[in-house]
């Protein structure tokens, strides 16, 4: 993990000065749920809605290529079925997605890269009760991203993500891998910059 995020942190920097990098913020809508192992633990497992919110750095690389780093606060988790009950589990994360973007002229993306989430909170909500499952769960999450979008020449845009959780988000479950899914629809906003050449 700490070599994944000292390389991130390298290229930032790297790119940063040499490129024309511009800052923005985002936000959206999740739909999450947790993989089709879940199903060995619950009786039926379903999407869940919640939102994100953050900022980013674009960084050029080339006219159509740009690296991108993110911050951003996530509401994700899962809906399942548990001895007739509906359980609504509610995680939230900071979520470190590093994308590389592809760019056309048009304004059109699409973009895939690496994500690091760590969980900030966790409870279980049932029947008007809420627990507090943090403890149960993976301080740390890694994913894989790929999503499109399209940004205006003005900066404002929308894009689309889908989240492929790769590690267990589950401690000590033996033999079943919960992974978490998450599909990001949402606006942002890329504005400013100065590049380090003025």
């Amino acid at each position: 993990m700490k070599k994944i995020i000292l390389f991130a942190a390298f290229v930032v920097v790297a790119f940063a000065t040499q490129a024309q990098v511009k800052f923005g913020t985002k936000s959206g809508l999740n739909l999450s749920t947790w993989g089709s192992d879940a199903k060995d633990l619950f009786a039926d497992v379903k999407m869940q809605a919640g939102f994100y919110v953050g900022g980013l750095v674009h960084i050029p690389v080339s006219e159509n290529f740009a690296i991108q780093p993110e911050l951003l606060v996530s509401a994700e988790g899962a809906k399942a079925t548990e001895m007739g009950s509906t359980v609504n589990f509610n995680t939230m994360f900071i979520n470190v997605p590093v994308v590389a973007q592809y760019k056309t002229a048009s304004g059109f993306y699409v973009e895939a890269g690496p994500q690091l989430g760590l969980l900030v909170s966790a409870k279980a909500k049932s029947d008007g009760n809420s627990e507090d499952i943090k403890d149960d769960l993976q301080s740390t999450n890694f994913s894989a991203v790929l999503g499109l979008g399209y940004t205006m020449a003005n900066g404002f845009g929308f894009g689309g993500r889908y989240n492929l959780g790769l590690s267990n988000a589950l401690k000590d479950a033996g033999d079943v891998k919960v992974t978490t899914s998450n599909i990001s629809i949402g606006v942002h906003y890329i504005f400013g910059g100065k590049s380090s050449k003025n």
